[in-house]
């Protein structure tokens, strides 16, 4: 996620943190920001899962294996 947006959603957390209120079409795109961004953070951590291996005290490395071997719905 590009880093401006990150920016607009801490600045729209800042503003109801100070009190004020955003307009529907504020709240509108503050919900839409945090769902991109969400999606962003899963797929960057299904991403880093998927590259985990697994060391036995033997030294053996087997890859990590999903939970019910079903693909996740990103």
């Amino acid at each position: 996620m590009e880093q401006k947006k990150v920016d607009r959603i801490n600045e729209f957390a800042r503003r109801v943190k100070a009190g004020e209120t955003l307009t529907s079409a504020e709240l509108a795109e503050r919900d839409a920001l945090r769902r991109e961004y969400i999606e962003s953070y899963r797929r960057s951590l299904v991403s880093q899962l998927d590259n985990t291996y697994i060391v036995d005290e033997k030294g053996n490395k087997s890859k990590l294996k999903r939970k019910g071997g079903t693909t996740p719905p990103c």
